[in-house]
């Protein structure tokens, strides 16, 4: 299935077996939410339980706030991901605080959809990636799928988690279909996964950047190179296991993602890398990311966006070292 059917499914699912998980959102009732991922669940469980809120994100976030304070797991879904802006007081300076505000005696499990990423020819403040500034909260957990199978059981296991989940959701990917196996879930929320092996170069991705990197690592192995790819899957807490084992293999490491590079998830992974491995590598460690400006008009966003030969070149480079 798509992967916003997958999130759908994931969403149905917990619906089901727990009375106490609410949607709710902007036009995500009767309409199904902009990308239709929420269609059809207000028709199946009732509008008490899946409902439109105002146009008012502040007030979305605060009263799902409230609503976790009363035993609810409310999820929100944030329209596009420029419009998170006005929550984020609620997000950052509630949200994420007051569970150790509370020394632990209260639990605020949240889950906050935020659409994000390129590749779908839309204006500004609806294409960004603004990560960051979650991973830079304390009291987050921030998560992204890159595939179907991955989309379905995150989303059920940020929606059980405890504490508030800020889930990232990579518009690009949600048409293309993928296997979902409903059965089984494959991996924990918080870790890492070596999605394709290989020995001479890791390269490191999550959401839609994924795609690139395993288009990047077809390109490679057709001249001989034999690149490992990692989906992170979850970006705060990072699993670095899977990171500092493949690093140690390789010896090179090229970080890819659509956000700007300035005090970035990349950053900290390169640092971190960098601080760990530092006697295994073979070469600094080499980031591929959005340019430090706004995000372009739409006829622009193939030269803004890292693409698999962005990618090739960073590869190039730390091979020659």
């Amino acid at each position: 299935m798509p992967l916003g059917k997958a999130l759908n499914a994931g969403m149905r699912r917990a619906l089901a077996e727990d009375p106490k998980v609410l949607l709710m959102g902007e036009d995500i009732g009767t309409l199904g939410g902009v990308f239709r991922v929420t269609e059809g669940l207000q028709a199946e469980f009732g509008k008490k339980r899946v409902f439109d809120t105002p146009l008012a994100e502040s007030g979305i976030v605060g009263t799902a706030i409230g609503l976790a304070m009363r035993g609810y797991r409310p999820v929100c879904e944030i329209q596009f991901n420029g419009f998170v802006y006005p929550a984020f007081n609620q997000i950052t300076s509630q949200l994420a605080k007051l569970t150790n505000r509370h020394e632990g005696d209260m639990q605020f499990p949240v889950v906050i959809r935020i659409p994000y990423g390129g590749h779908i020819g839309a204006v500004e403040h609806h294409q960004e990636s603004n990560e960051a500034y979650f991973l830079h909260t304390a009291g987050l957990r921030v998560v992204s799928p890159s595939n179907p199978h991955d989309a379905y059981w995150m989303m059920q296991e940020a929606i059980a988690s405890n504490d508030p989940v800020i889930f990232f959701e990579p518009m690009s990917r949600y048409w293309p279909k993928g296997d979902v196996d409903t059965s089984a879930a494959n991996i924990p929320l918080h870790a890492s996964r070596v999605v394709r092996a290989g020995t001479d170069v890791t390269v490191i991705g999550h959401g839609a950047m994924v795609s690139v990197l395993l288009q990047a690592a077809d390109a490679a192995a057709a001249e001989g190179t034999s690149l490992e790819v990692i989906d992170l899957r979850t970006l705060s807490p990072i699993d670095y296991g899977p990171i500092l084992e493949s690093a140690a293999k390789t010896g090179r490491v090229v970080i890819a993602q659509e956000a700007p590079g300035n005090v970035s998830l990349a950053s900290e992974l390169a640092a971190t890398i960098t601080e760990k491995m530092f006697y295994s590598l073979e070469a600094p460690v080499l980031r591929v990311t959005g340019f430090d400006t706004p995000f372009p008009p739409a006829k622009l966003e193939a030269i803004y966006l890292p693409d698999a030969d962005r990618v090739l070149d960073a590869v190039d480079r730390v091979l020659s070292y």
